[in-house]
């Protein structure tokens, strides 16, 4: 019996069933590398961002998150060059799917149980998600927005449902929007910490202090 197609696990019907040590024997998930591209470069470096949004409360398969990603990385390596772009996959795949097993071959009603002892053994995994939860970003220099833009699409139809591309008006992956980050910056309240920013707040010790030691307090 080959893979069960994933039509029949699509929406969310049941509670969340993860990997525990009562269940057990769960397969590996087929994604393993949820950051590709550039994922060391500063923050400075790249401040467009763009989000592929889930438009459906729904279950995505870890096959589907990984052809995906595979996707979006060919087309931006293809384009824009393996370190202009940092692709960030934001979901994971915890929920185990189950499937009773039934044998078809010659003779299989003398052999199989039917509907007896139906509860299945685990199949895969796949990630639950909701409606405007986002499921992949890719930040990248302003100058290759449309790329951007265009291997998100493509990676879209490795996903089964509706899901929808939104510029973010914040600067990278920070939570800051383009101008707010850029008067942060400049006044020394936030400062670079690889693809993320610090915050400098008013706590802690004077000579610790990286407002204070260039002289804004």
């Amino acid at each position: 019996m080959g893979r069960r197609p994933f039509r029949c696990y699509r929406y969310q019907k049941n509670k969340p069933y993860i990997k525990s040590r009562y269940c057990r024997g769960v397969p590996e998930s087929k994604i393993k590398i949820y950051d590709v591209g550039a994922k060391g470069a500063p923050v400075d470096l790249f401040p467009f961002v763009a989000h592929l949004v889930c438009d459906e409360k729904q279950q995505i398969s870890s096959e589907a998150l990984e052809a995906c990603r595979i996707a979006v990385n060919k087309h931006l390596t293809n384009t824009v060059g393996k370190d202009g772009y940092h692709i960030r996959v934001r979901v994971h795949p915890f929920h185990v799917i189950r499937a009773n097993k039934m044998l078809s071959c010659a003779g299989a009603d003398r052999l199989s149980s039917g509907m007896r002892h139906s509860y299945g053994k685990p199949i895969g995994v796949a990630a639950r998600v909701d409606i405007g939860q986002i499921l992949m970003s890719v930040r990248g220099k302003d100058a290759s927005e449309p790329h951007v833009v265009e291997a998100i699409r493509r990676g879209k139809f490795k996903f089964a449902g509706r899901q929808k591309i939104l510029k973010s008006l914040k600067w990278g992956f920070t939570k800051y929007p383009r101008e707010e980050y850029v008067r942060l910056r400049k006044s020394g309240e936030l400062s670079a910490d690889g693809n993320i920013v610090k915050v400098h707040n008013r706590h802690g010790l004077l000579e610790k202090s990286a407002l204070y030691l260039a002289g804004q307090e």
